[in-house]
């Protein structure tokens, strides 16, 4: 059985074992910007590095968590699911290895397993590869880690600027919010690290002392001004009970049409038909599609998706619902330079804030596994060293 959350989808506050204010005050603080999957494996990564010697906090802008691993719902019904973003996770040769343990924790608790159905003109890897789906949607991987963090994970929250501030003699960082919730940011902890594992875009919108720090290297300002992201649409179609798709892919990804990239149909892709629950379609349109209507609204655009789609199904059955979403920050279309996994943006002998993610790296799974292993390294060294410790 998987173990992640029965309403992961919903806040939830760290369950410390930690009794006294005295064991409290010896903690390092983490804030973590970002709960996607770079965000989720570094929090976890940390924990066990750390043990209880470690508060960690989490702040998303999204609904749930997931990031670009993200799973729909049917507004008609919950147990009718989509994976709207990243579809099935490509194990290479080269990280067969190195992120072994990794792939045998997800397999031992199913939480992801083999894909066993035929992808349709799938582009062939240079390399022997294995490709995974996620039996209950891309977002439990990320579910997972981020139960394992045992974080206090907040969602619909956006963080404007990161301060330095002084406290019983101490120095530490500070986090200022937007939130949807009305979550008093007040009560925040003050932080000896933060961490920024969102889309590079997003990061360089953080005021205080990431654009101070920014501000200091052109060099390195201008490497991370550079990195650029594709854009796509995303439909997740929703269909009655004992619709029926004659079709022997489970996945396709569709070379002649302008607007249509990609098709899978979920339930059968994860191995999961039922009976009772009606079959799920995503639809991504290619990257010209999304730029030329980049500024267009979404309910605008979901006719014309489904225009083109229905040239490639003339048959199509018409949907119980229909979900439309934009992937402004897609695929890494120009990463970092040197691909460092990570980069520390400021460390002083009191904090340290650093950057990660998929454009480190490469923009995949195995990418922001080894960003987040990386960013561990370096946190777990500074907090060690840290005089707490």
């Amino acid at each position: 059985m998987s173990e992640y959350p029965s309403n992961p989808d919903s806040d939830r506050r760290t369950r410390y074992s930690v009794s006294t204010q005295q064991e409290m005050s010896t903690c390092s603080r983490v804030l973590i910007i970002g709960a996607g999957l770079t965000g989720a494996a570094t929090a976890s990564l940390l924990r066990r590095e750390l043990k209880r010697k470690i508060q960690i906090v989490m702040i998303d802008r999204g609904r749930g968590a997931g990031g670009r691993m993200s799973t729909s719902r049917s507004p008609g019904d919950p147990k009718c699911t989509v994976d709207i973003g990243a579809q099935y996770i490509t194990q290479t040769e080269t990280y067969r290895l190195k992120h072994a343990s990794f792939y045998e924790e997800l397999l031992s608790r199913n939480i992801v397993r083999p894909l066993t159905g035929m992808i349709e003109n799938e582009r062939q890897c240079k390399e022997d590869y294995v490709n995974y789906v996620a039996p209950l949607g891309t977002n439990t991987v990320v579910k997972y880690f981020l139960d394992q963090a045992d974080a206090d994970v907040r969602y619909n929250q956006i963080v404007k600027r990161v301060d330095v501030t002084e406290e019983n003699g101490r120095t530490y960082l500070k986090a200022e919010t937007d939130s949807n919730d009305n979550v008093d940011s007040s009560k925040d902890l003050l932080y000896d690290a933060v961490v920024i594992a969102a889309p590079v875009p997003q990061a360089l919108q953080v005021d205080g002392i990431i654009k101070q720090s920014l501000d200091e290297s052109d060099e390195l300002k201008t490497t991370l001004e550079e990195v650029n992201y594709s854009s796509r649409y995303a439909l997740g179609l929703y269909f009655k009970p004992g619709t029926k798709f004659n079709v022997p892919w489970v996945g396709k990804y569709e070379n002649s049409n302008p607007c249509v990239r990609w098709i899978s149909l979920d339930a059968s892709k994860r191995g999961m038909e039922s009976d009772s629950v009606g079959p799920s379609m995503v639809v991504h349109t290619s990257v010209p599609f999304a730029q030329e209507y980049l500024k267009t609204r979404r309910y605008e655009v979901q006719p014309l998706v489904m225009r083109h789609l229905k040239d490639i199904f003339p048959d199509l059955p018409e949907p119980a619902d229909i979900k439309c979403l934009r992937w402004k920050y897609s695929q890494v279309l120009k990463g970092v330079k040197g691909q460092p996994r990570a980069l520390v943006v400021k460390e002083t002998p009191s904090y340290m804030v650093l950057l990660g993610g998929d454009s480190f790296t490469n923009s995949n799974f195995d990418g922001c596994l080894s960003s987040a292993t990386t960013l561990t390294e370096k946190l777990v060294a500074f907090l060690k060293s840290n005089s707490k410790h």
